[in-house]
Parts: C-alpha cells; sequence; structure tokens
C-alpha cells in the first residue's frame, strides 16, 4: 500500500514487512542519543525514551534534531530504558494489529444478516485502521530508521509472526471477495425472484378477476349450482316447519292450504308441499336475464355480501323474497311479533339465524337466475304441472333419490307429478331435469 494515498489500496506486502521488520530490529539496537547532562550546550536534544506521547506529536522537534550536532561517540541507552522502548513499540504494533482484526471481525458480522449500513460503517472502521498501521510506518521511518542498526537474530520471530499476519490478512481479504461476490450473485437472484413473484401475482389477479367475471362457466358447474339451490330450499323449510309446529299450527291443513288434492304416498311427504311453496315464491315473477354473480360467489357467507352491500342487486332480491315467502301472520307466530319485517321494509338486513339462513337459499337461487342466461343467451325455464305423466328426460323425482325408491316401468303408468318442487332449465342442447313429487295420481 501506498501509505500516501489518501485511500486505501492493496498494500504492498514487503513494505509491510520492512515496517515491522524496521520495528523488530529497532528493538535490539543501541540507542543513539545524547542527554543534556553529558552536553549541556544540547539542551533540547534531550528526549525521554519511555516517554508517552503519540509520535507524531513530537515530529517537528525530532525533525529539528537532525540539524543539531551529534556526539560523534554512542551513548549506551541504559537497558530499563530500552526495554521500555521496545515494549513500547510492541504495543503500537500489536494494538494496531488488533483493531485491523476486530474491525474486519465487525465487517465479517454486518454481513450476517446483511446491513448494508453496518457494512459500510465497519468498512469505513477497517480502512481508517490501515491508514493509522500506514501513518505509523511513516513516522517510525523518519524517526527511528536512519539510527537503527539492523539485527537479524532477534528479528527472526517477529519476522516469522509478521509472515503468518500477512498470510492471515490474505486469508480475510480473499474471504471478504469470495463473501462480495456471494452478496452480488445473492442480490441478482433476489431481483429474479422478485421480478417473478411480481409477474405471478398479476397472473393471479388475471386469472381471479376472469373468474369472477365469468362465473358459472358451463353446464356441469350450472348443475352443481341447481343442486345447491334445491338443497337451501330444503334446508329452509326445515326450520320453518319446526317453527310452525312449536307455533301449534296445523301442518296437515297448512299443507292442503298450498297444495290442495295431493294424493301422499306417506304422511311425511307433506313436508315436499313447503318446499313447493317456498320455490315458487322464489322463482315468482323472476326472468332469465344475464347478470354478474361474480361479487356473491366470492362470498363463503352471503350475509357479508349484504353487510358490504346492503343497496345492491342481491340485497333487494333478498329483500322482496322474504317478504313473499314469510307472510305476516307466519313471523307474528314464529316470533311474537312482526320485527324481521319491520326492519327488512326499512331496507336492512337483521343478524338474525333465521334471515341468515333465508339469506343462503336466496344467494343460491340468485346465482341460478343468472347463470343460465351466462352460459347460453337462448336458456329457458320450464314447469311442470300436476297430472303430467312422469318424463325421465325432463323431471327427477324426489323419492327416486333414494334407492330403493325407484319406479318401475309399470308403475310409472299409474303414478303421475303431484307437485312440481323445482323448475327446471334448458341450455342448449342440455336438459336439467325439474324436481317433481310423484305418486299414484288418483283424478
Amino acid at each position: 500500500m501506498d501509505c500516501s494515498d489518501t485511500k486505501p489500496v492493496k498494500p504492498n506486502s514487503n513494505n509491510i514487512s520492512e515496517m515491522v521488520c524496521k520495528f523488530a530490529k529497532v528493538c535490539r539496537l543501541k540507542s543513539i542519543g545524547v542527554f543534556s547532562s553529558e552536553i549541556p550546550n544540547l539542551p533540547h536534544f534531550h528526549r525521554p525514551i519511555c516517554n508517552e506521547t503519540p509520535l507524531s506529536e513530537n515530529s517537528n522537534e525530532e525533525g529539528k534534531c537532525y540539524h543539531q550536532k551529534v556526539h560523534p561517540h554512542p551513548i549506551e541507552v541504559p537497558a530499563k530504558e530500552k526495554a521500555c522502548a521496545g515494549l513500547e513499540v510492541t504495543r503500537k504494533i500489536f494494538d494496531a494489529v488488533s483493531a485491523l482484526k476486530l474491525a474486519y471481525l465487525q465487517l465479517q458480522q454486518a454481513h450476517i444478516p446483511y446491513d448494508p449500513l453496518k457494512i459500510v460503517a465497519a468498512d469505513d472502521l477497517v480502512v481508517a485502521e490501515l491508514e493509522k498501521i500506514c501513518k505509523f510506518k511513516r513516522e517510525y521511518t523518519q524517526k527511528h530508521c536512519k539510527k537503527a542498526r539492523f539485527n537479524a537474530s532477534r528479528s527472526a520471530p517477529l519476522m516469522a509472526e509478521i509472515v503468518a499476519k500477512e498470510a492471515q490478512l490474505g486469508k480475510l481479504k480473499s474471504q471478504n471477495s469470495a463473501k462480495d461476490s456471494e452478496i452480488v450473485r445473492l442480490r441478482r437472484e433476489l431481483l429474479d425472484l422478485e421480478i417473478g413473484n411480481k409477474n405471478l401475482t398479476e397472473k393471479i389477479k388475471q386469472i381471479s378477476l376472469e373468474k369472477r367475471r365469468a362465473g358459472v362457466l358451463s353446464v356441469t358447474e350450472f348443475q352443481d349450482v341447481f343442486k345447491a339451490a334445491s338443497k337451501s330450499i330444503h334446508d329452509f323449510a326445515k326450520p320453518m316447519i319446526s317453527l310452525m309446529k312449536a307455533s301449534g299450527w296445523d301442518l296437515d291443513r297448512a299443507a292442503s292450504s298450498v297444495e290442495n288434492g295431493v294424493v301422499y304416498s306417506k304422511r311425511c311427504d307433506k313436508k315436499f308441499a313447503f318446499e313447493a311453496y317456498i320455490a315458487r315464491r322464489m322463482f315468482h315473477g323472476v326472468a332469465l336475464i344475464s347478470y354478474d354473480v361474480s361479487d356473491i360467489m366470492k362470498f363463503d357467507d352471503p350475509f357479508d355480501a349484504l353487510m358490504e352491500n346492503p343497496l345492491s342487486d342481491f340485497a333487494k332480491f333478498s329483500l322482496a323474497k322474504y317478504l313473499l315467502v314469510v307472510h305476516p301472520k307466519m313471523e307474528e307466530s314464529f316470533f311474537g311479533n312482526l320485527d324481521h319485517r319491520t326492519f327488512i321494509m326499512s331496507g336492512k338486513h337483521p343478524r338474525t339465524e333465521f334471515y341468515q339462513l333465508f339469506a343462503k337459499m336466496a344467494k343460491w337461487v340468485w346465482v341460478l337466475l343468472g347463470s343460465a342466461r351466462s352460459i347460453d343467451s337462448s336458456a329457458t325455464l320450464f314447469s311442470v304441472n300436476r297430472g303430467n305423466v312422469f318424463s325421465n328426460l325432463y323431471m327427477e323425482s324426489v323419492e327416486e333419490e333414494k334407492e330403493s325408491a325407484k319406479l318401475s316401468d309399470e308403475e310409472r303408468t299409474t303414478h303421475k307429478v303431484q307437485i312440481m318442487i323445482m323448475p327446471g332449465f334448458k341450455i342448449g342442447k342440455m336438459v336439467v331435469k325439474s324436481r317433481v313429487y310423484v305418486s299414484k295420481y288418483s283424478s
């Protein structure tokens, strides 16, 4: 390293070796000096050997001493003073090296975890310590090298240690260079990953947006929605029938009022009359038009959609259908008041278990109606009247959902449709069968 430069560069190992070698030589030399007590005419030439003041502070005074007349005969420096001077030089050398090692250790620590601010600070500290060593070399050379005499036998141990230190320094520099290369590689890799993640995020957003816009894309998916809507009507009918029982309703009379003259195979089949009543009210007055169902489909709980946008088309559909399905006398008998109805008529949605169950049913009916024309612009809805002969092409018996309840070909001629529970849909060349209740027909 050229110590005259302000910026640290790669130090020349020969220069460092020469510097420390001269340090070692000086430790064994007999100091040449003149004491003021022996030469009264040179009072300013005296300088204590063990002075703790840094060398740089006395550089000007030392420069003046070179112009003084020196005693022609070397004067022996006492052994204690020579030992003190040697220890002082050694201490400064090893303090400087130790400080450099500590600075480099801090530089290594700043890399794990990687902290750019700490790395810059540690790097500056290493540079500062190297500059201190260079400064020490210059000062020592200027003040002592001209007076020192080489003693090879005593400098050998120090030279060996310097060689070891230089080898260690080279190893540390090599490790630092390798880590710097690794940092550059990792930065590039991180940048590539960030760009890749950004691109993937954009693709995911695009795909999600396309899915939301598309809603139900195929007849197969529409059939799944049809089944979900049918099940949601069944799930809402169960608690409604339970509330009717708890309120003292005559279920036989109620079933006859909604579906009169139906012949039931079993008494418990009267539940289909109530399911048909709910479905008829939910599909009453609706027309198949294509609209976006993505906003409601993205919610697992449709009540969250009502809370997020209480004035949406789905919210208006839910409010209107509740008032149509749940009669005021029915609600009053269930809850003892008309609070639900009053709250709904004000444009709000009550957070009750009964209404939340109704909202789930309204969701699937809403999606079913909006998806048909989205798949096929000419999609149609068809119904089945009581007394129609059962057709396996257009109808599905709710009793045939059980394997043991399937009708034989002979029974199909004597059994006819009693109740239509769910209307059917025709989408393109595909038919989504209507769900009906079939029993032995009596004219």
